[in-house]
């Protein structure tokens, strides 16, 4: 059955509106129930969910939650990110793509399905304590909101500024990172954060993170 909220959702929509509809289909074929959960269209069985459908600048992709499962025979699936452990998707740029290989997804989906029927969970590796870059502990040390900004951070959040911030081999890249980034972890928001609208709901926040992007 279609949500309201998601037929709202299509209907506005103005980019991969055709593939993201298209992967809809496919998924209200299966004995899922249709949500809607941060802003995106989502897919759960039995309460749990398991498939989200997401549109990004170059592409749209459907997200398994929990996709590391999956045996992926036909190598699909791709992280979402560098340190992902459970979820994986599948990217598409045009609705052609997902109608070559719709009996695939089908596939798929029912294995995602199948592995939450049958209890099968996700052995998390303990992830790398990250240790903090000299440039950030300066910041820390000269702004102390930057400081309880970044800690309040979610550690997802955290560790995805770390990766980035560490990954600059220069300090004085470091360093620009840092900056480009302060007011966006003083709003609360993570490096991938849609920051749009901030100001309505971030006391600390004056509008420039719109200018980051």
């Amino acid at each position: 059955m279609t949500n309201p909220i998601v037929d709202n959702y299509f209907k506005k929509a103005k980019n991969w509106k055709l593939e993201m509809e298209a992967l809809r289909a496919i998924l209200l074929s299966a004995p899922l129930e249709e949500e809607f959960k941060w802003g995106k269209p989502c897919y759960a069985y039995q309460e749990k969910n398991l498939f989200i459908i997401q549109a990004f600048k170059d592409n749209c992709a459907l997200l398994f939650f929990k996709g590391s499962l999956l045996k992926d025979e036909k190598k699909l699936l791709v992280k979402p990110g560098e340190n992902s452990q459970a979820g994986r998707m599948i990217r598409f740029k045009d609705v052609q793509e997902i109608i070559k290989i719709k009996s695939i997804l089908k596939s798929y989906i029912k294995e995602a399905i199948d592995a939450e029927k049958n209890g099968l969970k996700i052995e998390v590796k303990k992830e790398i304590q990250l240790e903090l870059p000299e440039e950030l502990v300066a910041k820390f040390k000269k702004n102390g909101a930057f400081k309880k900004a970044f800690n309040e951070l979610t550690p997802g959040r955290q560790r995805a500024y770390l990766l980035f911030f560490t990954a600059a081999k220069q300090a004085e890249t470091r360093v620009t990172r840092i900056e480009k980034y302060t007011q966006q972890i003083l709003c609360g928001k993570g490096i991938n954060d849609c920051t749009c609208g901030l100001s309505k709901r971030m006391p600390n926040c004056d509008g420039s993170h719109k200018q980051l992007r």
